[in-house]
């Protein structure tokens, strides 16, 4: 009986070290993200921030997209469709990737931009306002969007590959702008991301 009430109270005790040892802290956003790859090998926000920038790098000095400008002679009107989440990992913030993808290349100044989610939500209202539920003076006609010059398809993947507790993830995210007009690809992007993680004989 000794012995059970004994095993007890050490399991309470360890319960009670366990809970009150927990501690948190606000970060910066690189210390956050070192904090983070000794806790998961899961893609992280930092993952995002990079391939977007190293994305625009390449978009920025692809030759054949240069050309492209330099003929348009006007900023383009891209119409950018989502990067699809064709990885193995359903929770994969692939939303977290389109965002920024959005919002940098607005930034820049560089180009028009079309979102494909915003468009049909201001279709639906063009339709309901022209559907007799508002007055005629005020309904906004349609057919005066403006008509994109190229579209932005992405997709990203990935390999894994585990052996003894060491597994890779090996990402990759694909970009590619096709001129709507003539179908013909503009240009091709692609950067890769590999994170490396080795298992402990106790969890992470």
């Amino acid at each position: 009986m000794k012995e059970v009430v004994r095993c007890s109270f050490i399991l309470w005790l360890v319960s009670f070290v366990g809970c009150s040892s927990f501690q948190a802290e606000r970060v910066g956003r690189d210390e956050s993200d070192e904090k983070a790859l000794s806790i998961t090998d899961e893609w992280l926000m930092k993952d995002t921030e990079n391939t977007v920038t190293d994305l625009l790098k390449q978009i920025e000095k692809h030759r054949g997209f240069r050309q492209y400008l330099k003929k348009l002679g006007r900023r383009p009107k891209i119409f950018v469709a989502d990067v699809q989440n064709r990885t193995s990992e359903p929770y994969f913030p692939v939303d977290d990737l389109n965002d920024e993808l959005l919002n940098e290349l607005s930034s820049s100044g560089e180009y028009i931009l079309i979102d494909e989610s915003v468009r049909m939500k201001i279709l639906r209202e063009i339709q309901y306002q022209n559907d007799g539920m508002v007055a005629a003076n005020q309904a906004k006609s349609m057919g005066r969007q403006a008509g994109a010059d190229l579209m932005i398809f992405g997709a990203i993947r990935m390999s894994p590959k585990s052996r003894k507790g060491r597994t890779i993830k090996e990402y990759s995210v694909n970009m590619r702008m096709t001129d709507i007009t003539s179908g013909v690809e503009v240009m091709r992007t692609r950067v890769k991301v590999n994170k490396y993680s080795k298992k402990g004989r106790i969890g992470w």
